[in-house]
């Protein structure tokens, strides 16, 4: 009779696992935190490049640095060292250009490099741009960075997960391409994209 108990005490408890083996195989997969970089859109970081504005107040030259997240260019004494840009998508109401700079200036008087700013910088709110040095300023001019053509809410025009019209067989004459039903109406497209 005991026997039997724990027989069933192990089949309730085997019971409460398998609801989660089950929808574990139907595809509903955990995915670890380290893998969430991997599906982010756009650039990766070490293929963007971005133009970061240095102004030396003394003379009022201004120079454009083309430079990718990492690198550091020296222009008289000052270091500037871009660590990231961004941009919003394009489908993104408001745009916004920012990038993470470094500005190192050597002191004139004993000649030590010394941090004069550590930040983002954005290009169309200039007014968050807090770079407060006597001599340079730095500001960010663009990001070059790409964005997928397809996501989630892209169209298909072609059938089974085809994204482009469907095109006839090399003149074959055989084309797979179903006639609209004319009962529904084609989907909008938008023109400016």
């Amino acid at each position: 009779m005991m026997l039997l108990s724990l027989a069933a005490c192990d089949m309730i408890s085997g019971s409460k696992d398998k609801p989660a083996e089950k929808q574990a195989a139907q595809g509903s997969a955990i995915v670890p935190a380290g893998n969430a970089a991997d599906t982010l859109l756009g650039t990766p970081m070490a293929d963007r490049v971005a133009v970061v504005g240095l102004l030396n107040k003394r003379n009022g030259q201004t120079r454009d640095l083309v430079m990718k997240p990492g690198k550091a260019l020296r222009v008289g004494d000052a270091v500037v060292r871009l660590r990231a840009c961004e941009q919003t998508a394009p489908w993104e109401n408001t745009p916004e250009v920012g990038a993470f700079v470094q500005l190192d200036v050597r002191s004139p008087g004993d000649g030590k490099w010394r941090r004069a700013f550590s930040g983002w910088v954005f290009k169309n709110r200039p007014e968050r741009n807090v770079v407060e040095h006597p001599i340079y300023d730095v500001w960010v001019k663009e990001c070059r960075m790409t964005w997928p053509e397809t996501g989630p809410d892209t169209l298909k025009v072609g059938g089974k997960g085809d994204s482009s019209p469907a095109k006839s067989s090399g003149g074959t004459g055989n084309s797979t391409a179903e006639a609209p039903d004319s009962a529904e109406p084609a989907p909008a497209t938008n023109a400016a994209n």
